[in-house]
């Protein structure tokens, strides 16, 4: 059998070596297409459906905004039969399930951190919301400005916690996921002191 030509094996390459600690465990295919981002590929596997903000990160233009805001949306539907107790046990059974979804969805698209993955925002901006009600409208909408730029800009321990954790696998699914948390951290660290003076 004749070998590939080196522009053909370098169009889709193979996950680094570390993929063996992937949560799904399906080989990486490296002469198929990468798939097209459509209705088809979000209901082709739960984990699509979680990791791309059920639809949201199927935005053409910026997904990661899109997927904050339907954060947001969804956040403000939610609230008033929510309790703390409620977005505790919420966002803390979305952080593993996003680190599985994250994980497998990226490998189906053999990408380490994809844009059109939104989970990570959702989870975050949920937190950040969470922890910096009660407040109203203009008060969301700086959290949501903060969040963004954070998460867009990657400023100093946000472009750490990006590079950290790169790869296929559990541990790059931990990365898509860790960065953007750092990011609300940092975003509720500044209105944090902005509420102070």
């Amino acid at each position: 059998m004749p070998a590939t030509p080196p522009e053909i094996q370098d169009l889709f390459p193979r996950p680094p070596a570390d993929s063996s600690s992937e949560f799904d465990a399906a080989p990486v295919n490296s002469f198929v297409a990468r798939p097209i981002l459509n209705a088809r590929f979000l209901f082709s596997h739960p984990a699509h459906l979680i990791a791309l903000g059920f639809g949201s990160g199927l935005s053409r233009i910026a997904p990661g905004t899109a997927g904050t805001l339907w954060a947001w949306l969804v956040f403000v539907l939610l609230q008033p039969g929510m309790t703390d107790l409620r977005w505790a046990v919420l966002i803390g059974l979305s952080l593993p399930l996003g680190w599985w979804a994250c994980t497998v969805t990226a490998r189906h698209m053999q990408v380490q951190d994809p844009g059109a993955v939104v989970w990570d925002e959702v989870v975050a901006f949920w937190l950040m919301l969470w922890l910096v009600m009660p407040t109203g409208f203009w008060g969301q909408l700086a959290a949501f400005a903060l969040f963004r730029f954070f998460d867009a800009v990657k400023p100093g321990p946000v472009a750490w916690a990006d590079k950290s954790f790169k790869g296929f696998g559990a541990r790059g699914g931990f990365g898509i996921m860790f960065d953007d948390l750092v990011a609300a951290f940092c975003a509720l660290l500044v209105l944090a002191v902005w509420r102070l003076v």
